[in-house]
């Protein structure tokens, strides 16, 4: 089994900027530590060949480099033969990577998130019922990937998150924990924020947008959801995207979605697709390509 170790990020800081590791064992990837991992004390990094292993593969968790080492002949070669990789390069994927952030919402509660890039333009991105914040992870990177801010949130009840109302899914004010999202990312420079919704996550969307001031919401995507307050009340431009063969244990739910679209307000539209997948499960579905389109179009459309 391969041991496992973890540099603290102020070991990070203060000895990796001149570290090179052998480039043809190295791969990068995002993970958390494993149980047990082994912390690796500042004044303790070096080249690993003096300890005749070799680096398999490192990734990261924002507050930690994590690298796994696995057994490997003594490194005898002349070190002009190894071709080295600036460990600063790894350091760059651990700061892209996201960072968890606690918000305050105007009830009491707290919201916890996972904040990616940074960008004038912002997405916040509200979970469906059987999701949570770490469900977005791919979705995220490709926002981020064309330049938006995202924040994914835990809903109050799910994950660390918490406030009035959490045990009641029918009743809890989800819609503070959007606002909440929405105007921390005001706060900390975003120009503009949009929301993705799905399922229930939608709906807290919808609703925070009827009960936002002017301006604030930019725009929504509703995945398989709609408001449950009136649509006619929404403020932001909406988009709505749902599987014409999406049902509940009461039925279809393209017939309400498409009611509560005919009284949203212009600019929207909807989308139907084929299929029956639900709000996120669009995207496990040979859908999935098609809908992250459709969203990053509509977020950018002027």
């Amino acid at each position: 089994m391969p041991e496992e170790h973890t540099l603290g990020a102020s070991a990070r800081n203060q000895r990796l900027r001149a570290c090179t590791l052998p480039l043809g064992s190295l791969r990068i990837g995002v993970f958390p530590p494993q149980p047990g991992a082994k912390r690796i004390a500042t004044g303790d990094w070096r080249f690993l060949p003096v300890t005749r292993k070799r680096l398999t593969r490192c990734g990261s968790n924002v507050a930690d480099l994590v690298c796994h080492t696995g057994p490997e002949r003594p490194y005898n070669l002349p070190m002009p033969a190894l071709r080295t990789f600036p460990l600063a390069l790894v350091l760059t994927v651990a700061a892209a990577a996201q960072q968890t952030v606690s918000i305050s919402t105007d009830d009491g509660g707290q919201v916890c998130a996972d904040l990616y890039g940074q960008g004038s333009s912002a997405v916040v991105l509200a979970h469906g019922g059987r999701f949570n914040k770490e469900s977005w992870h791919d979705q995220a990177l490709s926002l981020r990937s064309a330049g938006y801010e995202v924040l994914a949130i835990d809903f109050r009840g799910f994950g660390c998150s918490k406030g009035p109302g959490q045990n009641d899914l029918d009743t809890a004010p989800f819609e503070k924990d959007v606002l909440a999202a929405v105007r921390y990312l005001k706060a900390h420079g975003a120009k503009t924020v949009s929301v993705v919704g799905g399922s229930f996550g939608g709906a807290a969307a919808g609703d925070a947008s009827i009960k936002s001031a002017p301006g604030e919401i930019d725009r929504i995507v509703f995945l398989g959801a709609a408001p449950n307050l009136p649509a006619d009340g929404l403020k932001s431009r909406a988009l709505f995207i749902v599987a014409r063969g999406d049902s509940s244990g009461s039925g279809p739910r393209l017939p309400g979605i498409r009611a509560q679209y005919e009284k949203a307000p212009q600019p929207k539209q909807l989308i139907v697709l084929d299929g029956s997948a639900h709000a996120q499960f669009l995207f496990q579905t040979d859908q999935s390509a098609r809908v992250m389109h459709e969203i990053l179009q509509f977020l950018s459309a002027p």
